[in-house]
């Protein structure tokens, strides 16, 4: 079983980005998903938590700019970046506590 994070990219200060994680199976509508992010040099630090409810939580340095939701359908999670800031710079991964399941990653660089 593996999770898949995509929708990395480069963007502007102030841009949006929309990131993925899905996986094969029913493993995502399953169980809470969790988003955490690494920068350059920094250890990992936790984004936010969807709950299989849809009910979420976030860390105070994205809360109001961030949101995660998920489409138990396709299997799939989402988080929504919004006014982003060059401090949200970092490899974004996605990660299942229950099973102790990481994705691999997707960079995410916020650059003018």
């Amino acid at each position: 079983v593996q999770l898949q994070a995509s929708g990395g990219g480069l963007v502007q200060p102030g841009g949006s980005l929309r990131l993925s994680c899905a996986a094969s199976g029913s493993i995502i509508s399953r169980n809470a998903v969790a988003w955490y992010r690494q920068a350059p040099r920094k250890q990992r630090e936790w984004v936010g938590t969807v709950a299989i409810a849809g009910d979420s939580g976030y860390a105070d340095s994205v809360k109001g700019r961030f949101t995660i939701s998920r489409d138990n359908a396709k299997n799939t999670v989402y988080l929504q970046m919004n006014s982003l800031k060059p401090q949200d710079t970092a490899v974004y991964y996605c990660h299942i506590p229950r099973l102790i399941l990481w994705g691999q990653g997707t960079l995410v660089t916020v650059s003018s």
